[in-house]
């Protein structure tokens, strides 16, 4: 397999990946090309390499900087503006836990705290709702509380012997 071909199958398959996680296709893609890239690239360029709109590039730049992922960088003597991505995939992987903790997690157990600490009527359907959104709640904060302490070990033992359990 030739380079361009490695390329796009490494981009595109990252793109299909994100689908699971809960991003789009475009917004995977990018974080891919840039994650591969030796240079930052302009919008122009990313647009060209994806074959995908301006709106569409632009948007989801936005959300990649909004995530922490990707940042932009002005060029002394250019007027475009410039992107790349974390190299390393250690920090790349905390800044995406972080997030997802802060987007995702943390909603879900506010919402199951406000569902468990309503006013119990003697009935047995509300002791049994507020038995199991209190363990769901409890088993969410749990597994946040340690996602967090993994997430915010910079590189220490305990993060590199995790990582190395799961690969």
């Amino acid at each position: 397999m030739e380079y361009k071909e490695a390329k796009d199958k490494f981009i595109s398959t990252w793109g299909s990946l994100g689908t699971l996680w809960g991003i789009n296709k475009a917004m995977a893609q990018i974080q891919a090309l840039l994650f591969v890239s030796i240079k930052p690239l302009s919008m122009e360029e990313i647009m060209e390499e994806l074959k995908i709109s301006r709106g569409n590039t632009s948007m989801n730049l936005r959300q990649l900087m909004d995530w922490g992922i990707v940042t932009k960088h002005l060029i002394p003597g250019e007027r475009k503006e410039y992107f790349s991505t974390e190299k390393d995939v250690q920090e790349l992987a905390r800044i995406i836990a972080k997030e997802r903790s802060r987007r995702e997690i943390q909603p879900v157990i506010k919402i199951l705290e406000e569902v468990y600490t309503i006013d119990e009527d003697g009935t047995e359907n509300t002791k049994e709702l507020i038995k199991q959104t209190k363990a769901l709640h409890d088993l969410a904060e749990t597994a946040d509380t340690m996602l967090n302490k993994v997430v915010n070990q910079k590189q220490n033992w305990l993060t590199k012997s995790l990582l190395k359990m799961f690969t």
